[in-house]
């Protein structure tokens, strides 16, 4: 039973959605999720796990929770917790995830350090990442990544980040990496209420992913969002409520051919 299990798992795992669901690259928070997953321009609390690069730009520090319920899976489960502090000269991130079940589990701890010199800030962060895989062992791995955004203008910003730059393996004794990703975006305000993001994600060994997601305020407490992504195409949806320093997101994902996500983030800001 165990050993249908994990191939069951793995037979997923081929399937396209490897960046949407291994914990070394999936797009983290709900607002996130209800986007679209896209992630290089959201100034949060998952800013750490997203893009390193965007940390800095949050204007007060924060501490958010994330569960995460993929196509009914109990296996295919995230749960992570994530946060910055903000400094007068640079922001601190912290976080801890973990995915999977018994049979099979990431687990991530990572650490990242963030700032801003004129209109661009950058970070970097580093990740120690073990792969457990029932009957075959426990793996141990370092991954480094590097991130950026820069303001082109009061409503034009251009966000980067590179995942694994140091093409780390599962473990040193196997010859499987863990994803090496480059993410490139922009995000353009038209207004205070409106934000438009388009985002192109690139796997060494996967074709492109291509993203987009629009959030609209309702009020200054109600926030709705939408977006879509390619390989494989999925529709997203999402809502957030916000009073003052602390929040609620909800995103929710239709796949066709996998079925639904569920991802759920509380958050609380000082």
């Amino acid at each position: 039973m165990k050993s249908s299990l994990i191939f069951c798992f793995w037979l997923l795992w081929s399937y396209p959605t490897s960046a949407q669901i291994d914990l070394s690259t999936q797009a983290f928070g709900a607002k996130s999720q209800g986007l679209g997953t896209v992630k290089l321009y959201h100034r949060d609390a998952w800013s750490l796990a997203n893009n390193v690069g965007a940390m800095d730009r949050i204007t007060e520090s924060e501490i958010g929770i994330a569960v995460d319920q993929r196509f009914g899976i109990q296996e295919l489960s995230t749960a992570a917790l994530s946060g910055i502090f903000k400094t007068p000269k640079a922001s601190f991130g912290f976080g801890i995830a973990r995915f999977g079940g018994e049979l099979f589990n990431q687990n991530r701890l990572e650490l990242g350090l963030g700032t801003t010199r004129g209109i661009l800030s950058f970070g970097l962060k580093v990740a120690w990442f073990q792969t457990h895989i029932e009957g075959f062992g426990i793996g141990n791995a370092f991954q480094f990544s590097l991130g950026g955004l820069a303001e082109l203008g009061p409503k034009f910003f251009f966000g980067m980040q590179l995942t694994n730059i140091n093409q780390a393996k599962i473990s040193k004794y196997s010859y499987q990496s863990l994803p090496t990703l480059l993410q490139m975006g922009t995000t353009y305000l038209p207004s205070k209420n409106l934000e438009i993001h388009a985002e192109l994600e690139k796997d060494l060994d996967n074709p492109p992913i291509f993203k987009f997601g629009l959030q609209y305020s309702l009020e200054k407490w109600v926030i709705l969002r939408t977006g879509i992504h390619s390989y494989p195409t999925a529709l997203n949806f999402g809502i957030g409520l916000q009073k003052k320093n602390y929040g609620l997101d909800y995103g929710y994902g239709q796949n066709t051919a996998l079925g639904r996500t569920h991802h759920l983030t509380v958050f609380l800001k000082r």
